[in-house]
């Protein structure tokens, strides 16, 4: 079992953890692609535990509330073509959360981030495609090993794209299965998609990646997205 304490700096709702970025956490606890459940909303700036089972399986707690469970399995998706780095940044100019945004403050996505010390992850659609995606260049600030970035750190990005072709519901993240294929780094130029993948009911799915900037994946993701049934919901369930 492993003390973990998830940083007030990675929120997605002022007062919650950051979807993703706590997935990641829970995802890495076993070895390659994986599936996480959100099952409550990850608090901050408190010490929960993450226990591994078995190699497929582990689990995050805060005391005997489960948080989050993963259980080790691939994933098979048919990616898009990336779109190039500078049609990223055109494509970033049309982020919907500049004039509307649920957290603002999101740790991924949030354009008021007080001190600019988010991932500044902001997808707009790509013209003529049903696709969204922003460029990415991870600044030092990032959690980072010799420059290697943190898995939950990728599993964040995978996170926040996944939505916003979905933008204009809410919506917040119920489960995310990623896979990632190789290194990201600090200072090198990414771009980072999404797309829609379908829905059912309150379910809307949606699948995401990140691509170098030669147009090789780096990871990739599908994530499962619960509609809301009141605005008071946002403040009660994890992004």
């Amino acid at each position: 079992m492993t003390p973990i304490i998830i940083k007030s700096r990675f929120n997605g709702p002022p007062d919650s953890g950051n979807g993703g970025y706590v997935c990641g956490i829970v995802g890495s606890a076993i070895e390659g692609p994986s599936i996480v459940t959100l099952r409550k909303p990850p608090p901050l700036e408190r010490e929960l535990i993450l226990e591994t089972l078995d190699e497929r399986h582990a689990v995050l707690r805060d005391g005997e509330t489960l948080i989050g469970e993963t259980i080790a399995q691939n994933i098979y998706l048919d990616l898009p073509e990336p779109p190039s780095f500078d049609e990223a940044v055109e494509a970033s100019k049309r982020f919907p959360g500049y004039e509307s945004h649920a957290f603002p403050t999101c740790f991924v996505c949030g354009p008021g981030r007080p001190n600019n010390d988010g991932m500044n992850i902001f997808p707009g659609r790509i013209a003529e495609r049903d696709l969204v995606a922003s460029p990415w260049t991870p600044d030092p600030s990032i959690p980072n090993d010799n420059k290697r970035i943190h898995d939950e750190i990728v599993w964040a990005a995978l996170d926040c794209t996944s939505y916003f072709p979905h933008h204009g519901q809410a919506a917040v993240l119920g489960r995310l299965h990623s896979k990632l294929l190789r290194e990201t780094r600090i200072g090198e130029r990414y771009v980072v998609i999404g797309w829609k993948i379908g829905g059912e009911g309150r379910k809307l799915w949606s699948g995401s990646a990140v691509f170098d900037e030669k147009g090789n994946p780096c990871a990739m993701g599908s994530a499962t997205w619960i509609v809301l049934k009141t605005e008071q919901e946002d403040f009660k369930i994890p992004h």
